[in-house]
């Protein structure tokens, strides 16, 4: 089965942006980023996933950070210099970016949002994130991704203690 491009997909060949892209089964409607890291083959720690917040000032910002981790609203707040940032519903998720739940990519959003990468993936040459499209990953270099959000990097998040 053939993919379309997404508009992800579309924003990056724009801007010249080398990216592969990666598919996944969904009818069995595990759709969580360590479910699909494992569908795709790939360390959760590669596999990011893309998170939507609102601050105090009313302002979205954007947040993509690794799968396993809990983005840090404290910190997130700080980094964006808001009071206080809260995420956003799920059901507002289709509303803010025009992606849904599952398919929201941090490249491509109905507006270029304020975005912030963890700084995890400093240490990393390329990193996966949603393409746009539940069932559709996209790997590309941290330095493309930064480029095509015009994002920037900083500690946001927090890995779960097991």
């Amino acid at each position: 089965m053939k993919q379309a491009k997404t508009n992800a997909m579309r924003i990056l060949d724009k801007e010249k942006i080398d990216y592969t892209m990666l598919t996944y089964r969904t009818d069995d409607g595990k759709i969580d980023g360590i479910s699909v890291a494992q569908k795709i083959g790939r360390e959760a720690g590669v596999v990011y996933k893309t998170l939507v917040s609102q601050g105090t000032s009313r302002a979205y910002y954007v947040f993509v950070i690794p799968v396993e981790a809990e983005l840090d609203l404290k910190k997130a707040a700080k980094v964006v210099g808001e009071k206080k940032i809260e995420m956003i519903a799920v059901k507002d998720i289709t509303a803010v970016t025009g992606y849904v739940r599952g398919g929201c990519s941090p490249v491509g959003m109905k507006k270029l949002f304020p975005t912030v990468i963890d700084s995890r993936a400093e240490q990393m040459e390329r990193i996966i994130v949603s393409g746009g499209n539940i069932g559709v990953q996209i790997e590309l270099a941290v330095d493309g991704l930064l480029k095509a959000t015009k994002g920037r990097l900083a500690d946001v998040s927090t890995l779960p203690t097991a």
